[in-house]
């Protein structure tokens, strides 16, 4: 976007403040109606062939294009990872309590990441965190979806679970 610079296309369509067309023009044409009318020539899209010009208010234009930017990051959905820890011999109320708090997380629309951590030797063991994995999927079932399947990372195997829409 260029304001009042020199516009290299050698002819460009002009649209004056109203949003009327005033047809395709040359760029000091364009710049000389913009400038009769106390507005600036701004160039909005420049990959259009020939490009496209609008004469505007420049300050209003930018009050205007930040304010369209902020709607729109107010509408976006942040959606947070949320990890929640295991160890193999995690015990069953534990066990539990941990899942419903994993429910009560993807009910709020956030990702679970579920982690079973070993510690020393306890790592020769890990169908025992893949199991726990797996009962934790089935637990899960009705209210995620798996994101990213178990995997060994060190000494830990993760999981990602996302809410369902």
């Amino acid at each position: 976007m260029r304001v009042n610079e020199r516009i290299r296309a050698k002819e460009v369509r002009v649209i004056d403040e109203d949003g009327q067309q005033l047809g395709i023009l040359t760029p000091q044409k364009a710049l000389e109606i913009a400038r009769e009318r106390g507005y600036d020539l701004v160039e909005v899209a420049p990959q259009a062939v020939p490009p496209v010009c609008r004469i505007v208010d420049f300050g209003k234009y930018l009050y205007e294009q930040k304010k369209r930017a902020h709607e729109a990051k107010k509408k976006q959905v942040v959606i947070e990872v949320k990890e929640i820890k295991f160890r193999p011999a995690t015990d069953e109320h534990d066990y539990n309590f941990k899942m419903k708090h994993a429910r009560e997380i993807l009910a709020d629309g956030n990702k679970v990441k579920a982690t079973v951590r070993f510690r020393g030797r306890e790592i020769t063991h890990k169908e025992l965190g893949i199991q726990l994995l797996e009962r934790l999927e089935k637990d899960l079932a009705e209210n995620g979806i798996i994101e990213f399947r178990p995997r060994l990372e060190g000494m830990q195997i993760t999981v990602v679970f996302a809410p369902k829409r």
